[in-house]
């Protein structure tokens, strides 16, 4: 096979197999460092791989065929055994760095007692991770993908040209995005009109989260997609389309946050046995404050992306790649057998990657 590089890449295939090898070498570059235990950023990064291998692998099926070792479902089945541990000490980071300092006497030493308990629960993660890392089921991940990356397979449509099919990759995504109900989440719908609006106090914005709280993680876990899938492509499109990633960014991370309020508690209860809130009721006035704060950062990016027009413009966005393609074809013959200056390493990334305890069932 040629030896295929950001400069020479041309079609769905070529490009399925650089974000295919890029981020499954960015997941195994961790593998002994995480075995060590010794940096909670190891594990993070091989999360993050992982993930993106995931997405990368989901995103371009209709151009892979992948080994089964390594198809989605089994990348995912690994990323959720990293997850549950990077969950874990995230959560045990918030709590000690974050929330005990700030605690009243009498919830601090409630709270050590309940990191105690959980010190005690990521040993027992930990060993899942190393069992899962040394598994037949891993070795084989790895083995399989490494084959493919050497003689790959792909479906017939990894023949056509990436710039023809660059919105039909990315626009499904983006209409799943669009149609989530967790954009109406504390709506309330005017009679008559058929017209709605989202204005909430507190007390409200928890019973809101309570009742509809999981529609909203459903939109954060499609930003995220839509995120992922635009970052492999931010080279063909003008100033708009970046200005729209950084978007699916900021939506990540907002509603990301309020759902970490949200498992740091029910984490709390099952730990102590008993509500938190009951417990720990400063530590409950907090988390609660938090999310307020974090549902008033939320409302203006709701409403712009309630607006036919924001749709619409980001529709439009995505259907036409830049002026430079045109370019960008007429030279690939000439570039097509020299070196690239640049791999696609930190070309198809959009910022640091974020990543909390919400993140486990992604």
């Amino acid at each position: 096979m040629k030896n295929v590089t950001q400069n020479n890449a041309k079609t769905l295939g070529d490009w399925a197999y650089l974000a295919i090898e890029k981020h499954f070498y960015k997941t195994i570059k961790y593998e002994n460092d995480v075995l060590k235990d010794q940096d909670p950023e190891n594990l993070h990064q091989m999360r993050v791989g992982m993930r993106r291998l995931r997405s990368a692998a989901t995103g371009f099926a209709p151009a892979l065929e992948l080994p089964k070792p390594a198809q989605e479902k089994k990348i995912g089945q690994i990323a959720r055994t990293l997850g549950e541990l990077r969950d874990l000490d995230v959560l045990m980071a918030a709590l000690t760095d974050q929330y005990a300092p700030i605690s009243p006497k009498k919830e601090r030493a409630t709270l050590e007692a309940a990191l105690t308990t959980l010190a005690k629960h990521r040993s027992t993660i930990f060993k899942k991770i190393k069992k899962t890392l040394k598994s037949d089921r891993y070795f084989h991940f790895k083995e399989s993908l490494n084959q493919w990356l050497k003689e790959p397979t792909y479906k017939p449509l990894a023949v056509m040209d990436i710039y023809d099919v660059l919105p039909d990759l990315l626009l499904p995504e983006v209409n799943r995005f669009f149609l989530q109900a967790g954009w109406m989440v504390g709506a309330t719908v005017t009679p008559g009109d058929g017209g709605f609006h989202i204005e909430l106090d507190q007390e409200k914005v928890e019973q809101a989260l309570t009742a509809e709280g999981r529609n909203l993680h459903n939109l954060r876990k499609q930003a995220k997609r839509v995120r992922y899938q635009m970052s492999l492509f931010t080279e063909f499109y003008d100033p708009d389309y970046q200005a729209y990633l950084a978007d699916m960014k900021m939506i990540q991370d907002i509603l990301g946050y309020i759902q970490d309020t949200e498992v740091l508690g029910a984490t709390l209860t099952n730990v102590l046995g008993e509500k938190f809130d009951l417990v720990l009721p400063n530590l409950a006035a907090q988390l609660a404050a938090t999310r307020y704060q974090l549902w008033q950062d939320w409302a203006p990016l709701r409403d712009r992306y309630l607006q036919p027009e924001t749709r619409q413009g980001f529709r439009l966005t995505l259907l036409h790649p830049n002026s430079a393609i045109a370019n960008h074809r007429q030279s690939h013959t000439a570039v097509e057998n020299t070196t690239p200056e640049e791999s696609l390493e930190g070309k198809t990334e959009n910022g640091d990657e974020s990543d909390r305890p919400s993140d486990t069932s992604d």
